[in-house]
């Protein structure tokens, strides 16, 4: 482990258990000991997540840096902005939300676990992968320094080269776990989790993103990342071509699917698993159809990330989606 990757606050319960899916795989038709998830959904900071590896790093430099309040932002019932607020809550920092939408009349999902851990919230449209969110969170920043505070400032998804570094610890994690494994699949969104898997394997080959997210030319932002993150870490820059399956999107970020509800139902209906339709429940339905359409060959011994996201399932967006019967 080199010493960079020592440089971060201990946020997360790690390491994260891998846990084998034989039902799942079975009713996928793979072989017993195929399909495998880890779990990071268990991370334990605030109901957990993948964005807490990222958090610990992030979190080190800010307070290296003497900063007291804590900015970010993202999409409404985004689960980045919940594990800040609760990193900052358990750091004693303050921390300021830009959550791009209109505020809503009831807080629910995220929005309510982001109120009980006090983090001030400023309302704005946005496109949430387009950049706008992020110039937000500068605009945000700026107006606190005015007013006194020491910011830093965390990108969407605390996707930067520093926040990837909790992924090329993960990827360790899961090399010492199952070091036979061939494949990790994910969730891509705002590409850190990507660019940290990625250098810290330091082979593309080896990790496949199901894109989730309206964030222009994935390929392009992960392999310049994934070099910067390595080069960060003191490892070599990562070999081959960056993989992303994009046809498991639908209509758009956010937008529950066919697909979706069937990977859904079928984690929690044979794993007693439960994913969220923005991120894990998208990303599982992606490995689901890899496997059904050949591009995972079904021997392919597969760890799929569970990256949380349970608040933003019980939010009023989805309410409706499993009606009462």
């Amino acid at each position: 482990m080199t010493d960079v990757l020592d440089k971060r606050v201990r946020l997360a319960e790690l390491p994260t258990p891998i846990q084998p899916m034989e039902r799942l795989g079975a009713h996928l038709g793979l072989a017993s000991g195929t399909l495998w998830v880890k779990r990071d959904d268990l991370t334990g900071l605030a109901g957990g997540g993948n964005k807490t590896r990222k958090l610990e790093y992030l979190c080190h430099e800010a307070l290296e840096q003497g900063a007291d309040t804590l900015v970010t932002g993202a999409g409404i019932q985004s689960n980045h902005c919940r594990q800040t607020a609760a990193a900052a809550a358990k750091l004693g920092l303050k921390c300021s939300l830009v959550l791009a939408g209109a505020r809503p009349d009831v807080a629910t999902g995220n929005v309510l676990l982001d109120r009980i851990l006090g983090a001030d919230i400023t309302w704005e449209e946005g496109d949430l992968f387009g950049g706008e969110v992020d110039a937000a969170i500068e605009r945000r920043a700026a107006e606190l320094r005015e007013q006194g505070a020491n910011t830093y400032s965390i990108p969407v998804g605390g996707s930067n080269p520093v926040g990837a570094l909790g992924y090329v610890r993960a990827a360790r994690e899961i090399q010492e776990q199952l070091p036979d494994a061939d494949m990790v699949v994910f969730g891509t969104g705002s590409c850190g989790t990507h660019a940290g898997l990625a250098a810290g394997y330091g082979d593309h080959s080896k990790v496949l993103g199901i894109r989730i997210g309206e964030r222009e030319d994935m390929e392009g932002v992960i392999t310049e990342r994934a070099a910067e993150t390595a080069v960060l870490a003191g490892l070599d820059k990562p070999v081959g071509d960056c993989q992303v399956e994009h046809g498991y999107l639908g209509e758009g970020y956010g937008q529950i699917n066919d697909a979706t509800i069937e990977a859904i139902e079928l984690a929690g209906r044979l794993e007693g698993l439960i994913c969220d339709p923005v991120y894990s429940g998208k990303a599982l339905s992606g490995l689901i159809g890899c496997f059904r359409s050949g591009r995972l060959a079904k021997d392919t011994k597969t760890v799929f990330i569970h990256t949380g996201g349970l608040p933003g399932l019980l939010s009023d967006r989805f309410t409706n989606v499993w009606p009462v019967r």
